[in-house]
């Protein structure tokens, strides 16, 4: 029998879906949530329409909602209720993030929880990272920063990123995700986790991690806006490509089980060459910026929200993702439910 010919592949929705050949699943797709405290807490996100910042009960609620739409895997961030130069509420034992891993490790089996290991949401300065500052003014509301020199403490950060991840781990995490892009993140956190009998625990690093301009909605979302110079000194130059599968490398080295390329849609060639390049899952992070960006499109009509979302969320695959974590994840699974 003559095989079929492209024109009657493309004649016949159902028969074109067949012959696809990169699929998107709930599955593969990773759920992040805000948590804070309080309870019958549902706060709107202004820059980001239709995600919010829930407390506990909301967000129990809401994880079996994307559970039952076939989605098997959360990314938590704690909202701080207090924040200092140390971020000490970052690791604290009664902290709303590690409340969350115990209560939603109780209460959801068969959920994959992943939490975000990182300074900047605990922090009064709003980097990843601790600072050591000489004769800084700290930005007041309406007036300029003043910056004379301060600069990241790489090593003290480490040894709190360490902390966070033990104690995210002891309440349950089956993976911590060091975000702080801070330099031996990966290996500091995979020793203390080991030395402490959480060999168990995996960690899903930020590894390529770029200074992007599509951050903005998720500093309003966590609070977390710099309030003195900015990141570049350790996120990523969005002109380097070969820099990113450097880091990887030695996030891999250093005992990374799953690297990540943030934000996804700018990065398409990093997720593609990291996914050739190395023989472990390649997770992306469709962020905050390109979810609100096809958001404000759609309720001005510019675009169909769900054929544009499908068609991100399918390029990201295409592109080599095993996972992505994505804001449209419980919409996008709903479609594909149905």
């Amino acid at each position: 029998m003559a095989p079929l010919k492209l024109r009657r592949l493309r004649s016949n929705a159902q028969i074109r879906g067949l012959f696809s050949q990169t699929q998107i699943l709930a599955k593969n797709m990773i759920m992040p949530y805000f948590v804070i405290e309080g309870k019958n807490k549902r706060e709107p996100i202004k820059t980001m329409p239709g995600v919010y910042r829930l407390s506990l009960d909301n967000l129990l609620q809401d994880i079996r909602e994307i559970k039952n739409l076939g989605i098997r895997a959360i990314l938590v961030f704690g909202i701080a209720q207090k924040k200092d130069a140390k971020a000490t509420e970052s690791y604290s034992k009664t902290g709303i993030l590690q409340k969350a891993v115990k209560e939603i490790r109780r209460q959801i089996k068969d959920i994959v929880i992943i939490t975000d290991v990182c300074l900047c949401g605990y922090t009064d300065h709003g980097h990843c990272g601790i600072v050591k500052k000489s004769n800084i003014k700290y930005q007041k509301p309406k007036t300029q920063t003043k910056i004379k020199n301060f600069y990241i403490d790489n090593d003290e950060t480490l040894e709190i990123l360490a902390k966070i991840a033990l104690s995210h781990a002891e309440r349950g995490a089956d993976f911590v995700a060091p975000s702080a892009m801070m330099d031996g993140q990966v290996k500091a956190i995979r020793d203390a986790l080991d030395n402490n009998g959480f060999q168990n625990t995996g960690i899903l690093a930020y590894s390529a991690k770029y200074a992007s301009n599509f951050y903005g909605p998720f500093r309003e979302a966590l609070g977390c806006s710099p309030k003195l110079g900015d990141r570049k000194t350790y996120q990523m130059d969005y002109r380097n490509s070969d820099e990113a599968l450097r880091e990887i490398g030695e996030d891999i080295d250093e005992g990374a089980d799953i690297v990540m390329v943030k934000p996804a849609l700018s990065y398409l060639d990093i997720i593609y060459r990291a996914k050739q390049r190395f023989n472990v899952p390649v997770a992306a992070y469709n962020g905050c910026g390109e979810y609100s960006l096809v958001k404000l499109a759609a309720q001005k009509g510019l675009v169909s929200e769900k054929d544009a979302v499908l068609e991100i969320l399918t390029s990201i695959k295409r592109a080599g993702a095993d996972l992505i974590i994505t804001y449209h994840a419980k919409e996008a699974a709903g479609w594909l439910k149905n």
